[in-house]
């Protein structure tokens, strides 16, 4: 298998492992089984490997000598630290993309706050509101920092999905609106402010769900 090909599968394998972790199908303290996902995937250990080393950079898995690799747990502190990382990550990507924030981008980031107005489920919602955050911050044009911020991403889909399981009402997001009326009005700053308030919610929607056990989280 040429080292192009083995990156390739090992990407689709990570992925498709994430969205299972991030929307609770495979549980924190699952042990993921490097020869059962090979045969899923149809794909040698290789890649397999690699997929997991992926998951581990994201949090989402935790490799433990002799103990194989098993799904990550999260506690309401590792919450909290997201939701600062993600603030302060994401308010100095803003204010570097402000001054390429076209009305074409504006509107298209607009469209996705109307997406997740009408989201029948969470997943749904998190998509929108992503594809959200992605499009006003994209043209900072800092590609080592957007990394980091669609990593934290991740997490807190995962903690959102995690106080979502019992139940579930869309969200009328007006922080998303009042981000964006103050784009459109050349306000900087009163922008960043809305959305560093913004992510903080998603720190606290994530601590009403129960932190899993310490065991679960090592």
């Amino acid at each position: 298998m040429t080292t192009a090909k083995s990156d390739t599968i090992a990407t689709r394998i990570s992925r498709r492992l994430a969205d299972r972790i991030i929307s609770g199908s495979i549980e924190a303290g699952a042990k993921l089984r490097q020869d059962h996902i090979a045969e899923e995937f149809g794909a040698s250990h290789v890649p397999v490997r690699e997929a997991f080393r992926r998951l581990e950079a994201q949090g989402l898995v935790v490799s433990e000598p002799r103990r194989g690799v098993r799904v990550a747990g999260f506690s309401v502190e590792e919450v909290r630290e997201v939701a600062e990382m993600r603030a302060a990550l994401e308010v100095l990507a803003l204010r570097n993309a402000a001054p390429h924030l076209t009305k074409a981008i504006l509107d298209q980031a607009e469209d996705a706050t109307r997406a997740g107005d009408r989201a029948g489920d969470a997943e749904a919602w998190e998509k929108a509101n992503r594809a959200f955050h992605r499009i006003i911050l994209a043209p900072c044009g800092m590609p080592r920092l957007l990394k980091a911020i669609d990593d934290l991403h991740t997490a807190s889909a995962r903690f959102l999905f995690s106080g979502w399981r019992a139940e579930w009402e869309a969200p009328t997001d007006r922080d998303h609106r009042a981000i964006l009326a103050a784009l459109r009005a050349g306000e900087v700053e009163a922008a960043a402010s809305v959305l560093a308030r913004h992510v903080q919610w998603t720190g606290h929607k994530g601590q009403k769900s129960s932190p899993f056990p310490a065991a679960a989280r090592r």
